[in-house]
């Protein structure tokens, strides 16, 4: 039988992070990031990219306006990290204004997609999607941003998905952040659940770089 605690020995961001340690790495290691971010690619996979992370990040925001709504999720819902206006700006700089027209979301963002959907209104589900989204677009954004431009000429207008003008000091805000992932009341099979389910995020994140993989091939 669990308990809640109101102290737990490890805080549930420390699980999360050791938890996915061997899931990040292996989405970063996918051969899409590093030929794109080695500048083996095309704008139009940077774009393709930016396409699919639209349609993630349209479920997870509008699940997250659910989550917040409760009592449970109100304190882990940010809206300084909403990208989907962003990323709107930058497809329709990439693009054009018909961007919408021809995009065509992938089976595996599909799948990613319903996988948010289907957290509802629960709040750790919700965390451990949008931890592992939003803290890894804090933690590594700004470099990508300048990557693409440096490799892909691309202009500040189409790289805005990684900027964050409402965070002007990410180390605060992401100490914030973990504290208030940290207070929620989870008993240990839930902790665990939500470390569970950032591994399922992260696969899918994998899922989806091994089709753009397929469809962006280095020249």
């Amino acid at each position: 039988m669990t308990t809640l605690h109101d102290a737990p020995a490890v805080p549930l961001s420390t699980l999360l992070r050791e938890g996915t340690r061997a899931e990040h790495q292996a989405a970063e290691g996918s051969r899409f990031v590093e030929e794109l971010l080695g500048g083996h690619l095309t704008v139009r996979a940077y774009a393709d990219l930016a396409l699919q992370l639209h349609a993630v990040y349209a479920a997870l925001e509008e699940v997250g306006d659910a989550v917040a709504a409760t009592p449970q999720g109100a304190g882990v819902v940010f809206d300084e990290l909403r990208r989907v206006p962003a990323l709107e700006a930058d497809l329709a700089h990439l693009l054009g204004p018909g961007w919408r027209d021809g995009a065509e979301v992938l089976p595996a963002t599909a799948a990613y997609v319903a996988c948010v959907r289907a957290i509802g209104t629960e709040a750790g589900p919700y965390v451990a999607h949008s931890y592992t989204r939003y803290l890894g677009d804090l933690s590594g954004g700004q470099v990508i941003g300048r990557m693409v431009q440096r490799h892909y000429g691309v202009a500040d207008e189409g790289v805005g998905f990684y900027a964050f003008p409402a965070v002007p000091k990410p180390k605060p805000f992401k100490d914030l952040y973990r504290s208030r992932v940290d207070a929620l009341a989870l008993s240990d099979d839930e902790r665990e659940a939500v470390v569970a389910e950032a591994r399922a995020a992260f696969r899918h994140n994998r899922a989806l770089f091994a089709e753009l993989g397929e469809r962006h091939r280095a020249a």
